[in-house]
């Protein structure tokens, strides 16, 4: 009896393994400046390295229409994981989908400059909508952190290039939370 539960527990995790699924370790919170940090009684759950494009348009301001400026429209990015597999992608909304069809839409709760002047800010975001049921539906906040690049194009913006779609490279990690259990 002994040598088939041993049997049934090794297939089992040969099975498992093959699968595709493997457990995750348990994520570490990254070190992050007091006001970037999740809320009280949320664990991290999930790390998703972003690479993608910061997507600008050239646009009159709206307090002085005869003056231009680049204006944030929305970002453009894969989600993967640290091995490269893929978890999804990050849109307009901020959007996060997963490979399952859950989402999370968040809004910014606090900004750091992050260590980087030429890399778009360090974020805490909270979940203000999520939708289905798979990894990101019992999302509560997000940490966006480790910026490369993504800054408004350093053109200038004028008249002359008006409602220019500019697609600029970044790269970011974030960090997915829940309530803790």
């Amino acid at each position: 009896m002994r040598s088939f539960q041993v049997i049934t527990s090794a297939l089992s995790a040969v099975l498992f393994a093959a699968s595709g699924c493997a457990v995750s370790p348990v994520l570490a919170p990254p070190d992050v400046p007091v006001a970037l940090r999740a809320p009280a009684g949320q664990s991290v759950f999930l790390e998703a390295l972003a690479s993608g494009v910061q997507i600008y348009v050239c646009v009159p301001r709206p307090d002085q229409p005869s003056a231009f400026e680049w204006t944030f429209r929305a970002p453009e990015a894969v989600l993967l994981d640290r091995s490269g597999r893929s978890l999804g992608k990050h849109y307009a909304g901020p959007t996060w989908e997963s490979l399952d069809g859950s989402t999370v839409v968040g809004e910014v709760k606090a900004r750091d400059p992050g260590p980087s002047p030429s890399a778009i800010p360090w974020l805490l975001l909270a979940s203000k909508a999520t939708s289905g049921t798979g990894v990101f539906s019992q999302t509560k906040s997000i940490q966006r952190v480790q910026t490369v690049g993504g800054v408004a194009p350093s053109e200038p913006c004028t008249a002359t290039n008006a409602k220019q779609v500019a697609k600029v490279p970044y790269t970011a990690t974030y960090y997915f939370y829940r309530s803790a259990s």
